[in-house]
């Protein structure tokens, strides 16, 4: 099938998003309350704007930090294999981190990640993701704050992609492919 003619049919609102924010961030900002400063990990690319909005939010101490992985090149399909393309530039033993992610489908990339970062011994290590699709996932890994659970869709916007398109949308949306 050719996946280049495509339409993104509405899934979420901007202004739902906007208040799943909030509250996502008043129950991290409660959880880490005493932390002398939280480490936000964002997964790059597709969480770059969820982290954006999310840190606004905060009520807390913050310092952002990116990790840039792969895992599904230009594809609807994950190829199971993580690769690290942007380590973290700071320290994070004996912090606070929490690490920020647009979508947790398989898991593999999360449990890759959660993998590497504790075995850089931080204090506590949480994650929030914006979407959930668990019955895609094929690893025991879940997220302790998610957005919203979603079904077997492939999703764009709100900087998550298809094939680096549709990042800009301010809701999120369902590819549906055309014949």
């Amino acid at each position: 099938m050719d996946h280049s003619h495509y339409v993104v049919d509405p899934m979420i609102s901007a202004k739902s998003i906007a208040a799943r924010v909030e509250v996502l961030a008043h129950e991290i900002s409660e959880y880490f309350a005493d932390t002398e400063k939280l480490i936000v990990v964002g997964l790059l690319r597709g969480s770059f704007v969820f982290i954006a909005d999310l840190v606004r939010e905060l009520d807390l101490p913050v310092e952002v930090d990116f990790l840039e992985t792969s895992s599904y090149g230009d594809g609807v399909q994950s190829t199971r294999e993580v690769r690290i393309l942007k380590d973290l530039r700071g320290e994070i033993q004996g912090r606070d981190i929490l690490v920020v992610e647009d979508i947790v489908d398989t898991g593999y990339t999360l449990k890759h990640v959660i993998s590497l970062l504790k075995s850089r011994d931080p204090k506590r290590l949480k994650v929030c993701a914006l979407l959930d699709k668990p019955s895609r996932r094929e690893v025991d890994i879940t997220a302790d704050w998610i957005g919203f659970e979603i079904p077997d869709e492939f999703v764009v916007g709100y900087g998550i992609d298809y094939a680096q398109r549709n990042r800009n949308l301010s809701h999120i949306g369902k590819i549906r492919f055309l014949e």
